[in-house]
């Protein structure tokens, strides 16, 4: 591999809920996998983390556990937290042959201050140099390349997997921001609970994620689409297969969907009025996963009265922004050491 120039030893970290991404100076995006982790309960030695340790999930022994240490957004299980962070940083540093990192973590705007210390702590854990901690919507701004240290408003909408957080953004600060625990699970629970309501079938949560990205809608598609779901019959407790259509799903999320664009209202309606100029000029960015349900560009945009955009790669936006934060320390004040 040669010599290392000292600049790749910084990281990006996405915390996510649903996945943890992780980017290197010079490289880019080097892992991104589901924030799962499988634990050997007697042991306490983790087995499995990521895609490996998603497929455990309601299938382990029971001396085998698999959680997701991560719920909406915040850490549920500080042990298995450290535990996947020092696995994924130290298999990271090993790859690439990266001594003691810098590192920036993207955590949601609304984790308490126990909670980013438990970070931080974390990611100290690993042999890493320095941690910095980056608000996620901050991080999801600088990723959608949003030039967040001009004077002037930037407005972010980003849809996780636990939370959605929306922030204004200017001078390297947020202005205005919130936060709500409906995301991109809560729109799974959504599906699976109208399967179970209005076709008598229980699906699981893998299964409702699927339909989710093939079918999820903010407003009925111009072509309807359809897709064949197996699962478990209510009333026989026997497998069944049923055709479900992009308006059952509609009809499944539009109440979630209606509490997202609310927090977007309200963040709006918060903002200074110098800053509103600024926002109405340039719109509105989507980033996460959920940026991508289909026709909430277009729901938002009704409703706000804005013109909406999807940031380039929404599911890589915080990482990406965590990575480029190390560039630049200076200019941003969110960052905290």
């Amino acid at each position: 591999m040669g010599i290392i120039n000292l600049n790749s030893k910084d990281i990006g970290i996405d915390l996510g809920t649903a996945n943890i991404l992780v980017t290197i100076k010079g490289k880019g995006i080097v892992l991104n996998e589901p924030s799962v982790v499988s634990i050997d309960q007697k042991t306490g030695k983790i087995i499995a983390t990521g895609q490996e340790a998603k497929e455990m999930l309601g299938r382990t022994p029971e001396k085998i556990k698999a959680i997701r240490p991560l719920k909406d957004g915040v850490i549920a299980d500080f042990v298995a937290t450290q535990l996947l962070l020092k696995n994924i940083i130290t298999k990271i540093t090993r790859k690439y042959k990266i001594g003691r990192p810098r590192v920036v973590v993207g955590v949601p705007s609304g984790i308490t201050e126990v909670e980013r210390r438990a970070v931080e702590e974390a990611v100290m854990q690993t042999g890493s140099k320095e941690v910095y901690i980056i608000e996620e919507p901050m991080a999801a701004a600088i990723g959608a390349g949003l030039d967040v240290s001009e004077p002037s408003g930037n407005i972010i909408v980003d849809i996780g997997g636990g939370t959605t957080e929306v922030a204004v953004i200017s001078l390297g600060g947020i202005v205005v921001s919130n936060s709500i625990r409906i995301a991109g699970d809560e729109l799974n629970e959504d599906i699976i609970n109208y399967i179970k309501r209005e076709l008598n079938l229980v699906i699981g949560e893998t299964t409702a994620e699927n339909i989710k990205i093939e079918l999820g809608c903010a407003m009925p598609l111009m072509t309807l689409k359809t897709m064949e779901v197996s699962g478990r019959d209510v009333t026989t407790g026997l497998p069944k297969t049923l055709i479900v259509n992009s308006n059952q799903i509609q009809e499944a999320l539009q109440n979630s969907i209606y509490e997202i664009t609310e927090i977007v209202k309200l963040t709006l309606e918060k903002t200074p009025p110098e800053l509103s100029s600024d926002i109405m000029e340039k719109g509105i960015y989507l980033a996460g996963g959920g940026a991508l349900i289909k026709n909430l560009d277009k729901l938002l945009s009704q409703r706000t009265g804005m013109p909406v955009y999807i940031a380039e790669t929404p599911l890589d936006c915080v990482v990406k922004g965590a990575g480029k934060a190390l560039e630049d320390l200076q200019k941003l004040k969110n960052i905290k050491k």
